[in-house]
């Protein structure tokens, strides 16, 4: 079992930033790909940005250049920097391990 502690949501004008962080524990494989999923109300939950302990990462087109995924591997921890941010991105947060564990979610609204 994994669980997932997100933090670092809240409330921003556009054009601001907001940086969240996960931190996974439990049964914890250090290679597993962790990252950050959203879903706006009403429509489907979609992919944000991935990333592996190797360093590798994938972004959604929409925050392609504004997203920045890193993560701590000796922390199981993995940050999302969101800068220059859009009304658009108003969504819940939720973190993964690996595909198969989620975090309980945290807002991030953005006012225009």
């Amino acid at each position: 079992q994994v669980r997932l502690v997100e933090s670092g949501g809240g409330l921003v004008q556009a054009g601001g930033s907001l940086r969240l962080s996960c931190t996974a524990s439990g049964n914890i494989v250090s290679i597993a790909p962790m990252g950050w999923y959203r879903q706006a109300p009403g429509k489907q939950r979609e992919m944000v940005a991935t990333g592996t302990s190797g360093g590798s990462t994938n972004y959604a087109d929409s925050v392609k250049g504004r997203f920045t995924i890193s993560r701590d591997n000796a922390k199981n921890t993995v940050y999302l920097q969101m800068n220059a941010l859009k009304p658009e991105d108003t969504a819940v947060y939720y973190c993964h391990y690996n595909f198969l564990y989620w975090g309980q979610g945290t807002q991030v609204t953005v006012s225009s």
